[in-house]
């Protein structure tokens, strides 16, 4: 199994940036990829962004693309998620997650709060 802890949420003005890190620990190694997804509040949960763990290719929702940049360091077993341009809609709780099945993601983090203020 995967644990996932994530960190670096917080609040910010539009327009301003926030790096939020995820950190993995357990069977890292049996990894596919990682993503970052987020619940606005009263919506559901939508996917962000994702990384391939063995190519480093990636992958955006169309909302992120050119603002957001997600990275990985898979000798720290981190998975950082840049947010640039930020704007209100951004507000939501992000969550890191894990394939580690090849087909799904089917591990979870328990979500860090980003707030954004106009």
């Amino acid at each position: 199994q995967v644990q996932l802890v994530e960190s670096g949420g917080g609040y910010a003005q539009a327009g301003g940036s926030l790096r939020l890190s995820c950190a993995a620990s357990g069977r890292t190694l049996s990894t596919y990829r990682m993503g970052w997804f987020r619940r606005a509040p009263g919506k559901g949960r939508r996917f962000v962004a994702e990384i391939s763990r063995r190519s480093g290719s990636t992958n955006y929702a169309t909302s992120v693309e050119g603002r957001f940049t997600i990275s990985g360091d898979n000798a720290k077993n981190t998975v950082y998620l840049q947010m640039n341009s930020l704007k209100p809609e951004d507000t939501a709780v992000y969550y890191c997650a894990a394939d580690t099945s090849g087909g799904e993601y089917d591990a979870w983090g328990q979500g860090t709060q980003v707030t954004v203020s106009s």
